[in-house]
């Protein structure tokens, strides 16, 4: 089994390649999980609703995420990687110290324990990190034509803070973290993450 997590700013397009990578990650193994964050489980559906849309101060929106993920692990991620399934997921510890660290300034400290309390021992075998400028990425979202959420509303500032901490993530840990240059082509786009997933 394996566990991969998608990761990257709003607008960089990870979503609309995600059944690419579920079938390109079928190839290997036959049984695949696709989950997100917030989200995977009933509870953390709810949550991800109060999340994305309701103001709340940094450390409340930090554990209403860590309140949505221990269950999510508890109940979808962990039992599928412990019957031997592989589990793609939307999301995880990545987002959190880019968005509420980097985005929000959460201490770094914090964001640990919770980690430890909540996915003890868990971490992805493998991540990608779609990367692109924010000016494509806010140029996406435009063209959506649906209502964003607060995170997607957020400006260039926080953008930035949070392309630069995952960039500083990625660097930190290359075995772990790969870089797919999402202002790309779609096709361009899938060659990195077929070469990406390959060592796997």
């Amino acid at each position: 089994m394996k566990f991969i997590t998608l990761e990257g700013v709003d607008g960089a397009g990870k979503s609309s390649h995600i059944e690419f990578i579920a079938d390109a990650v079928r190839t290997k193994a036959p049984h695949v999980i696709v989950t997100r964050e917030p989200g995977g489980t009933d509870l953390a559906e709810r949550l991800r609703q109060v999340i994305l849309a309701e103001p709340l101060t940094p450390i409340l929106e930090t554990l209403l995420i860590f309140a949505a993920r221990s269950d999510h692990v508890t109940r979808v991620i962990r039992p599928a990687l412990e019957s031997g399934q592989w589990v793609i997921c939307d999301r995880f510890i990545d987002a959190t110290i880019a968005y509420q660290v980097a985005g929000k300034g959460v201490p770094r400290d914090l964001i640990a324990r919770l980690a430890q309390a909540a996915h003890p021992g868990l971490a992805p075998d493998r991540t990608l990190v779609f990367d692109c400028p924010y000016d494509i990425a806010a140029a996406r979202l435009a063209k959506a034509g649906r209502k964003l959420d607060r995170f997607e509303r957020e400006d260039r500032a926080f953008y930035e803070r949070v392309r630069s901490a995952y960039l500083e993530l990625a660097r930190a840990e290359p075995p772990r973290m790969r870089i797919i240059d999402a202002s790309r082509s779609a096709g361009e786009v899938r060659e990195q993450i077929t070469a990406a997933l390959a060592s796997l």
